[in-house]
């Protein structure tokens, strides 16, 4: 899921272009400890946020695997999520900019924008098999900047010894979501959780909804977008959830579904080494419910792209070039997804991740229809995410209408 750090990325993509033009007079930041005497390049500079485990070893082996490919060593530098902008920042100041750098799929255009980086068909990158839905993202004024190996997705994850005590089937739909909810609702236990939160997660995990009914994130004062949204309201108007859903973050969501306080739960796999780790939890996981039967679920992705900073370095920006094409191959791309979780972006790399993790194929599935938050509102998507998750806050605990709360958000 992608950080909410959305305008503090969007004012450093502002002040990146110029610094980068300097930089780039410069190159990557001298050739002392990156190469041989003769020139040549022996070592490529990487640098990403995955700096906790298993994402980090689990990359690690991905990343060396890739330099061994290209023929060069790896100086790889991870940073927290929230600090990335203002480091390449720094570098960039600096002149020490990477050869290759990871950007959360949203952030590719906003950076891309100031002119920090190599469009890759300059390079000849090749795309491959990954979906159109996850190319959008990448894409900035009809140029690619960005290849994205793995991405994650929502779900329907449901505890399947309640379930089946209770007699109820996976729901496929809206309405049979909110009777399946309703029947699981007892005690202290609620039929659904999901995270309403008033932060970029309440958005990401009401898009699926939105999209699916034929709402769009141009304008969201539309029957549609309001039809979504009076279905959250109905879910938690009949205490089907907990009140506590606006408050709630993803991770508090797998909590309390891993603690049998909810039978149903909207989430991602990133959860499922969680889920794992306790005793006796049963589950299963299937596609959020269309709003009708037969319909298309559309749900947003997750994941991060590997771009190629500006360093005015044409040797080095070649090899970062191999790198970067490297980490889309069929070995890097199933050994990354199965590590930490994630699916293909390619489908047809899909079935032998899904082969070792069978948990991750209703998310595999998914992969051809997901869609780019940014593929429409490129780098003006967080003002418009802002306004969804308030809206949906006005609408489930402000007193408004979903019809009122959208068309406010909307006019705002």
């Amino acid at each position: 899921m992608s950080r909410t750090h959305r305008s503090r990325t969007a004012l450093a993509a502002a002040a990146l272009g110029p610094l980068l033009l300097v930089s780039a007079c410069g190159g990557s930041g001298g050739t002392d400890d990156t190469d041989d005497t003769d020139g040549a390049v022996t070592e490529l500079h990487v640098v990403d946020y995955y700096n906790n485990d298993p994402n980090k070893s689990v990359w690690q082996e991905v990343l060396e695997g890739c330099a061994d490919e290209v023929g060069v060593a790896l100086r790889r530098e991870t940073v927290p999520g929230g600090d990335l902008i203002a480091k390449v920042l720094q570098m960039s100041s600096s002149r020490t900019l990477p050869d290759v750098l990871m950007l959360d799929n949203p952030d590719v255009q906003q950076i891309a924008a100031s002119g920090a980086l190599t469009p890759l068909d300059e390079l000849g990158l090749d795309p491959g098999g990954i979906s159109e839905g996850v190319l959008a993202a990448s894409m900035y004024e009809g140029q690619l900047y960005a290849l994205q190996p793995v991405t994650n997705t929502l779900a329907l994850f449901y505890n399947t010894e309640i379930l089946a005590e209770a007699g109820v089937e996976p729901p496929t739909t809206w309405e049979e979501l909110k009777q399946a909810a309703a029947d699981l609702t007892e005690g202290d236990r609620y039929g659904l959780a999901l995270s309403a939160i008033n932060t970029y997660e309440g958005t990401w995990q009401f898009l699926p909804f939105m999209w699916s009914n034929g709402g769009d994130e141009v304008d969201i004062a539309t029957p549609e977008v309001a039809e979504a949204l009076q279905l959250w309201k109905d879910l938690l108007d009949a205490g089907s959830m907990s009140q506590s859903v606006v408050t709630w973050s993803q991770g508090d969501v797998a909590d309390q579904f891993a603690a049998g306080n909810a039978a149903m739960m909207v989430n991602g796999p990133w959860n499922l080494g969680t889920l794992e780790a306790v005793d006796g939890l049963e589950y299963d996981i299937v596609p959020i419910p269309a709003p009708t039967s037969g319909a298309d679920v559309v749900s947003p992705f997750g994941g991060e792209g590997w771009v190629i900073p500006r360093t005015g370095d044409d040797a080095r920006t070649a090899l970062a070039a191999e790198f970067v094409q490297c980490l889309t191959g069929e070995a890097a791309v199933t050994a990354a997804a199965v590590g930490t979780h994630t699916v293909p972006t390619d489908p047809a790399l899909a079935p032998a991740v899904v082969e070792q993790v069978p948990q991750l194929a209703s998310f595999a599935e998914q992969v051809p229809n997901l869609r780019a938050r940014t593929g429409q509102l490129g780098p003006d998507w967080p003002g418009q995410a802002t306004a969804i998750y308030e809206a949906v806050q006005n609408a489930l605990v402000g007193g408004m209408t979903p019809q009122d709360a959208l068309a406010q958000a909307q006019d705002g």
